[in-house]
């Protein structure tokens, strides 16, 4: 079964008025998320199309200001989440252990 979401937990929380936001999730991008962005790109965790991607499929949502002052570790483990959802099922290792 193909995971939809991913929670990411931040090594460094967002603060947002009152609230400390310390995990996203991720939900796995659609075609029209990925919209004015190009594959490569998302794929080559490109910031700018990261950028692009994030606030359209985190929930909370991310703003882009949120985005410009995050920890560059936090970027990267979302950046890799983002990009595990696009790989196709054959690309995908099974890494449960053998029966």
């Amino acid at each position: 079964m193909t995971q939809t979401t991913k929670t990411v937990t931040l090594d460094n929380p967002i603060v947002r008025g009152e609230q400390t936001i310390t995990t996203i999730e991720l939900r796995k991008p659609d075609s029209g998320s990925l919209r004015g962005v190009t594959l490569t790109d998302v794929l080559q965790m490109d910031v700018n199309a990261l950028f692009v991607v994030l606030p359209r499929i985190s929930t909370p949502a991310l703003t882009k200001p949120e985005l410009l002052q995050m920890d560059p570790a936090d970027l990267l483990q979302l950046g890799s989440e983002v990009t595990v959802f696009l790989l196709p099922k054959s690309a995908k290792v099974d890494v449960s252990p053998a029966a």
